[in-house]
């Protein structure tokens, strides 16, 4: 069974940084990508970065290209969000998720299967 656990969340003041963790577990991930979204109260969740599992190729969301990195650490299955020059609008519930990456990457929820329970992060100004 595939498990996807985040961790890394927390209040941090605008301008600040935060790096999230996602321990994935139950599946070869060779062919799969892991992705971030996030859910800000009352919006809907949204795409925020993808990376996939064979050679690390990334894509991101407009809003937070060049703020975020988003890198996997293949020997522990781990994928991480680094996250810089936070902003307010940037406060949600972050989510890792995995799916089939087998020619495009994926940047919707309906192409992942499985997901992470999320984690807070909320951005003072």
């Amino acid at each position: 069974q595939v498990q996807l656990v985040e961790s890394g969340g927390g209040l941090v003041q605008a301008g600040g940084s935060l790096r999230l963790s996602c321990a994935a577990s139950g599946r070869t991930f060779s062919g799969y990508a892991m992705g971030w979204f996030r859910q800000a109260p009352g919006k809907e969740r949204e795409f925020v970065a993808v990376i996939r599992w064979n050679n690390g190729f990334a894509v991101y969301t407009d809003s937070v290209k060049g703020r975020f990195t988003i890198s996997r650490d293949t020997a522990k299955n781990t994928v991480t969000l680094q996250m810089n020059r936070l902003k307010p609008e940037d406060s949600a519930v972050y989510y890792c998720a995995t799916g089939p990456a087998w020619i495009n990457l994926p940047s919707r929820e309906e192409q992942y299967d499985y997901w992470g329970q999320g984690t807070q992060v909320t951005v003072s100004s």
